[in-house]
C-alpha cells in the first residue's frame, strides 16, 4: 500500500510541473508579459540600446549664442584666434573668412526669409569652441560681432562656455589653451636660461634666452634688441637643420622647420627697444654633423641676423611644471 501512494505522489509532481511549464509559455488574458526568453527592457520596440542609455542633462550643454542674419547685408564675426572650422546647419547660409584675416567671418542668407532656425559651429585656433543658433532677419540687430572674452580674458574661475580644449591635429596630443598659458607664462617670467647663443651687428642683438620643453614640444624663448635708432621691421624667421660643413656655402642640404605657434610675434622693434617671441616647435633632435640655424631678416634691410642650436642645447631643454603654469 505504501508504495502505491509513492507511486502516485510521483505521477501528481511530474504533472504539475508539465503544468507549469506550460503556463510559462502561455500569455495570460490578464497580463502581456511573454517568459519564453529573457528580453531587456524596451528591446522589442525596436530600441538598439535597449534602454540603457544614459540622458543628457543640461550641464552638458554648450549654450549657443543667438545670431540674425539677413540676405541684403553681410554679418561679421571677429572671433579672439584664428578660425580653423566652420560648419553650417543648413544650405539657407553661407559663410567664410574675410578675405586677408584669419579670425573674422562672415555670414549671410543664401535665401530670402527662411523661417526653420539653423546653426553655426566655429573651432578657432586657441582651442576654442562656438555654437550659434542662426535664425533669419530682415534688419539684423548686430551685423558686426566681437567674440573676446574681456571679463574672463586671464580669470583662472568661471570661465566662459566656449573655453573648452579642443585638441588640433599639429599640436598632437597637447591642449592649445596649455600651449598658449605656457607661452605666456615663459614670455612673462623672462628669464635668461640660455647665456651663449646668439649674435649682433649693425646694433641689432639677437639672442636664444631660453629653451624648454612640454609634452613633445619645444618652445623657443627670442630676443630682438635694437640698440640703433633706425626702426628694425621683421620680415621673417626661418628654422632651419642644415650640414655643419656647408652651412655657408649652399642650401641644398636645408630641412626647414615651421613653427606651430608664435606667442607675441614681434613685426617692428622701434630704435633702442627690444621685442621678445616664444616660437612653439615640434619635437625633434640634430644629427652630430648637423647644426640648427635660426635666422632673421630685416624687411628691406640688410641688418639680418642668425644664430646656430646644437644637438646638446636641444637636449638640455628644461622642462616644463605645468602645475607652476598660471
Amino acid at each position: 500500500m505504501k508504495q502505491i501512494f509513492v507511486m502516485f505522489a510521483l505521477v501528481l509532481g511530474t504533472m504539475s510541473a508539465f503544468a507549469q511549464n506550460g503556463t510559462d509559455n502561455v500569455s495570460e488574458k490578464n497580463n502581456s508579459v511573454t517568459m519564453t526568453k529573457d528580453v531587456y527592457p524596451q528591446q522589442e520596440d525596436g530600441d538598439l540600446y535597449h534602454g540603457l542609455t544614459k540622458k543628457l542633462t543640461f550641464d552638458r550643454m554648450i549654450p549657443p549664442y543667438g545670431l540674425e542674419v539677413t540676405y541684403g547685408k553681410t554679418t561679421h564675426i571677429i572671433f579672439p584666434s584664428a578660425v580653423r572650422y566652420v560648419d553650417l546647419g543648413s544650405a539657407n547660409l553661407i559663410a567664410g573668412k574675410a578675405d586677408g584675416a584669419e579670425n573674422v567671418i562672415r555670414v549671410k542668407a543664401t535665401v530670402k526669409n527662411f523661417r526653420d532656425e539653423t546653426n553655426m559651429s566655429v573651432i578657432t585656433e586657441s582651442g576654442s569652441f562656438y555654437t550659434f543658433n542662426v535664425k533669419y532677419s530682415d534688419e539684423p540687430l548686430l551685423l558686426n560681432v566681437e567674440m573676446k572674452d574681456f571679463i574672463h580674458d586671464g580669470s583662472k574661475v568661471n570661465r566662459p562656455n566656449n573655453a573648452l580644449d579642443i585638441y588640433l591635429q599639429e599640436l598632437g596630443c597637447e591642449s592649445p589653451k596649455l600651449v598658449h598659458l605656457i607661452s605666456k607664462a615663459i614670455h612673462k617670467e623672462n628669464r635668461r636660461h640660455v647665456k651663449h647663443i646668439g649674435s649682433k651687428a649693425f646694433g641689432i642683438q639677437y639672442l636664444l634666452r631660453g629653451l624648454y620643453t612640454h609634452n613633445g614640444l619645444l618652445y623657443f624663448h627670442t630676443q630682438i634688441k635694437n640698440s640703433s635708432n633706425v626702426p628694425f621691421e621683421v620680415d621673417f624667421v626661418t628654422f632651419k637643420i642644415v650640414d655643419k660643413k656647408v652651412m655657408k656655402r649652399t642650401a641644398i642640404q636645408e630641412q626647414v622647420i615651421f613653427p606651430l605657434r608664435a606667442y607675441n610675434y614681434a613685426t617692428v622693434v622701434a630704435g633702442n627697444k627690444e621685442e621678445r617671441t616664444v616660437f612653439v616647435l615640434d619635437k625633434f633632435t640634430i644629427p652630430a654633423d648637423k647644426v640648427l640655424v635660426v635666422e632673421l631678416n630685416e624687411k628691406s634691410g640688410g641688418r639680418h641676423q642668425s644664430f646656430t642650436v646644437e644637438n646638446e642645447d636641444i637636449v638640455r631643454a628644461r622642462v616644463i611644471n605645468e602645475l607652476k603654469v598660471k
